[in-house]
């Protein structure tokens, strides 16, 4: 079957690649418009699909209670380890390197001295520690403000190095393409300079607003030495807005909430934790798979999926059971930081644009195990493709069938259904306190502003579908209907203060 579909990839190579660029946006704005077209002439069918909906909604909120609740606690306990004492036990361990590469654009002298701080204060043995800042070379001053950090740091790691980026023709401006160049430079300067062994190395990508845990190398090695298929592997941590939570608007802060809760819980997901934003690989498998791409805007989904059908299946993503804490969109002024966080929503959801990719891998590569690939293509393109439909169904539609079919509405099923769906979404209120709670837990508490602020903080939420729609499903059905035009993106830096 995959030498059939090959073929037809092969020979018709616009049209499918057209058709499911298509597909995302396509499926979005079937689900959203058909509480409004399926009331009129299948409404039995668009009521049950509501509460089904709704009860998915409900299962999910409680699935996050749960697997936040468990990563939460392993956190807790991985913290008080020494990790550099049990990683210093093993076969290996004076052999092993770590290469931080740091892509960033217009990023603050501040910014990049903070991450590069939090380097510098790690367990492990900051010689054994090579970082690159991989700066853009038509950024303004960058070989200034490279130098003014290196100076800085240059005698405390292995090596504290810069590159810079150059515009190249079929390139697309962004991450992936600055820290594929920065890579690339570092195999010329460590691997084939003989300064590091490959084979007992890794490589991490860091966003400029990531502080680690001070001991994230130290379990990264552990976790590198102990893994038996170490060179088929990717590290994620739990990568949590913490930063600038009480700076940000409060719009944003309930993103900040979810997303964090959402990223520690996929910790203990099994195949859905799949690496995003700041993570680690093995450097040998990274150069195995030709580095990361230079034709895409979004990196992260792309880089695993790319190894994933390149390794057969052979390839996971282990949970790294500690904290990085990351910077949420902000803007000196108030509407400034909202239009960043929308700008990052826009860009996050055009992540569906490698759909299409990932399913003709599906179809065309083969050995790679049936079940585990469906399933880990299922659960990307049910978030991606549900994205902008969330908000719509969960709080518009149940009301929308009986307005526009007051017959329907006079049916048992009509009447009683804006009741039933209202009563299965409040009682997702229970794991919203729960959820709460997680969160005051998890947070570190010097950076609360003071304690009002932390009781009012719950009446934030009362934003919800205000800010659910502005800043979430919005930007991400105008990414979809882009992707579905045929129109790229150009790449914009999020402004993070």
């Amino acid at each position: 079957m995959t030498n059939f579909f090959n073929t037809i990839f092969t020979r018709y190579p616009v049209k499918t690649q057209r058709s499911l660029s298509v597909l995302p946006g396509f499926v979005s704005w079937f689900l959203i418009l058909f509480p409004i077209w399926g009331s009129l002439f299948i409404p039995y069918a668009v009521a049950y699909f509501v509460l089904f909906f709704d009860v998915f909604w409900f299962y999910r909120s409680f699935s996050l209670v749960i697997t936040a609740y468990i990563s939460s606690k392993k956190i807790k306990d991985a913290e008080s380890e020494n990790w550099l004492e049990k990683a210093s036990k093993l076969t290996g361990f004076e052999k092993v390197t770590h290469i931080i590469v740091i892509p960033n654009y217009k990023e603050t002298d501040e910014k990049l001295r903070r991450i590069v701080g939090t380097i510098a204060a790690q367990t492990f043995p900051l010689g054994r520690i090579y970082i690159f800042l991989a700066m853009e070379k038509r950024e303004k001053n960058a070989r200034q403000k490279s130098a003014k950090i290196i100076k800085e740091f240059e005698n405390i790691f292995g090596g504290i190095y810069a590159t810079y980026h150059p515009d190249i023709q079929d390139e697309v401006k962004g991450k992936s393409s600055n820290q594929s160049f920065a890579a690339k430079e570092a195999n010329k300067l460590l691997v084939e300079g003989g300064l590091i062994d490959e084979n007992f190395s890794t490589i991490t990508t860091a966003d400029a607003d990531s502080m680690f845990d001070r001991q994230y190398f130290s379990y990264l090695t552990f976790g590198f030495l102990k893994d038996a298929k170490r060179y088929n592997r990717f590290w994620q941590s739990a990568n949590v807005d913490h930063n600038n939570f009480w700076s940000v608007p409060a719009a944003t802060r309930i993103f900040s909430f979810f997303s964090s809760l959402w990223r520690t819980g996929l910790l203990v997901q099994g195949d859905r934790l799949i690496p995003t934003s700041t993570y680690s690989l093995s450097y040998l498998l990274l150069k195995r798979i030709g580095y990361w791409d230079t034709d895409v805007i979004p990196e992260d989904y792309r880089v695993f999926f790319k190894a994933f059908f390149a390794m057969k299946g052979d390839i996971a993503t282990n949970p790294i059971f500690l904290k990085t804490s990351m910077d949420s969109p902000l803007s000196p002024t108030y509407i400034g930081s909202l239009k960043n966080k929308y700008s990052q929503i826009r860009r996050w959801s055009y992540g569906a644009s490698d759909d299409p990719l990932f399913i003709k891998w599906w179809f065309t590569v083969p050995g790679v195990p049936f079940i585990r690939k469906t399933k880990i293509l299922f659960h990307v393109l049910l978030d991606h493709f549900l994205w902008p439909v969330n908000w719509f169904i969960l709080t518009i539609s149940a009301n929308i069938i009986t307005l526009i079919n007051p017959v329907f509405a006079k049916t048992t099923i009509g009447y009683n259904l804006p009741i039933l769906a209202r009563f299965i979404l409040s009682s997702t209120l229970i794991a919203l306190i729960i959820m709460v709670v997680i969160d005051y837990r998890n947070r570190p508490k010097h950076l609360s502003k003071s304690k009002i602020r932390e009781l009012v903080f719950p009446l934030e939420f009362i934003l919800m579908p205000i800010a659910g729609f502005f800043l979430n499903s919005l930007p991400a059905i105008i990414s979809h209907t882009q992707l579905m035009l045929g129109k790229k993106m150009e790449y914009k830096v999020t402004e993070k203060l």
